[in-house]
């Protein structure tokens, strides 16, 4: 004789876990309307499932930066379509997988993210990874995000808390490839050169004013990339370096994720 499932039971479960009032009245059934049998089966199921949607593609996602005192973590976490980018468990894991991070670390957090993702990859139906996971200590902090869907996390020394901010909100904007002059590599360097010289090759120059072509070209080109060159974002008369300069200060960490 099997065991009647009231309302209120199903309510119960699906209160606790968010999961559909279907799978809850499947998951009691079967436990024969033991609540922790039932919560087990759908732990099960959530695993079977995420294990079933690993090999699908998850390109779309989100980030975010949680900071307290002198320490920030960033989180990403992506999924296979914008449409569950901004589903509301989507991005209530993401809270609680950046909230996790910040107060035990970014390795415990790891630890006890399956079990989570599990679970929202039952509801939502698409395979969700945890991405990179970053955390930065520092006496000065600035963090931006954009759109959920690029977040910066920068440290210095000296300055204050809103040039640290300033400055990763120019980094969200402007994608720097290097921090100075000093990290762009010589296979870097020859790769660009390689792509002017055949620009320049075709114009009908002497090979002197070539040369200062090809030179200028190289010189914009990595001044573009290069963060302490790049003008400031919001005062385009001075550069990062200068600004950074001008306050004293120096970045001491950079971490940025972008889906």
């Amino acid at each position: 004789m099997s065991v009647q499932i009231t309302t209120e039971q199903i309510k119960e479960l699906r209160d606790a876990t968010g999961i559909s009032v279907m799978q809850c009245k499947r998951a009691l059934e079967e436990a024969e309307g033991d609540m922790k049998k039932a919560l087990a089966i759908l732990k099960k199921t959530s695993s079977d499932i995420a294990l079933k949607k690993v090999g699908r593609e998850a390109k779309d996602g989100a980030v975010t930066i949680k900071n307290k005192d002198k320490k920030a973590v960033l989180v990403a976490l992506h999924c296979e379509t914008d449409f569950v980018s901004r589903n509301e468990d989507f991005l209530n894991l993401l809270d609680k997988l950046g909230d996790l991070a910040l107060s035990v670390g970014v390795e415990k957090m790891r630890a006890n993210a399956k079990e989570m993702i599990d679970t929202v990859i039952q509801k939502t139906g698409e395979n969700i990874q945890l991405g990179d996971t970053y955390e930065v200590n520092g006496e000065i902090l600035g963090t931006y995000t954009h759109n959920n869907k690029t977040g910066v996390i920068v440290s210095l020394s000296g300055g204050d808390k809103e040039l640290a901010r300033d400055i990763a909100m120019h980094i969200t904007a402007m994608k720097p490839e290097y921090m100075s002059a000093d990290e762009i590599t010589p296979d870097a360097k020859q790769t660009m050169t390689e792509i002017f010289e055949k620009e320049v090759a075709s114009i009908d120059k002497p090979a002197e004013i070539k040369k200062k072509m090809l030179d200028g070209k190289i010189s914009t080109y990595f001044k573009e990339k290069t963060l302490l060159e790049q003008p400031f974002i919001k005062d385009g008369e001075q550069t990062v370096g200068k600004l950074l300069e001008k306050n004293k200060a120096k970045i001491t960490e950079v971490k940025r994720y972008s889906i």
